[in-house]
């Protein structure tokens, strides 16, 4: 059995590609690896997200519920601050220049008393 350099030739480039894929395959069992590992992380983030998507839903309903009802008070308080006003400035159309004309009044008349008391204390302490 001869050897020739034809077949040396091809043994070295059959043992170099050999080598090569030993080489290759190392990156690529540590890239598969790493695939599973982030498949392994999608799923759990799948599978406790969706509770909390389900709980965010419900808690937004909630809240949607509960801002129609302070809209049904934000209305009433409306409503009721209209007839205040209302109330307000008919009290004052009514009642409120009568009041004021008798506290006048009254005022004048204190006036005109303590007036005359001083009128007549200035008298008393002249004579």
């Amino acid at each position: 059995m001869l050897v020739d350099l034809g077949d040396v030739a091809g043994l070295l480039a059959a043992a170099a590609f050999l080598l090569l894929v030993l080489f290759l395959a190392v990156p690529l069992v540590k890239l598969g690896s790493a695939i599973d590992e982030v498949r392994i992380t999608v799923r759990n983030i799948s599978n406790e997200t969706t509770p909390l998507i389900s709980e965010v839903t419900t808690t937004v309903s909630q809240a949607n519920e509960q801002l129609v009802k302070v809209d049904a008070i934000t209305t009433n308080v409306a409503t009721t601050t209209t007839n205040v006003s209302a109330l307000t400035a008919l009290f004052a159309a009514t009642l409120g220049s009568p009041i004021i004309r008798v506290a006048a009044f009254t005022y004048g008349v204190r006036q005109a008393v303590s007036g005359a008391r001083t009128g007549r204390r200035a008298a008393r302490a002249a004579r």
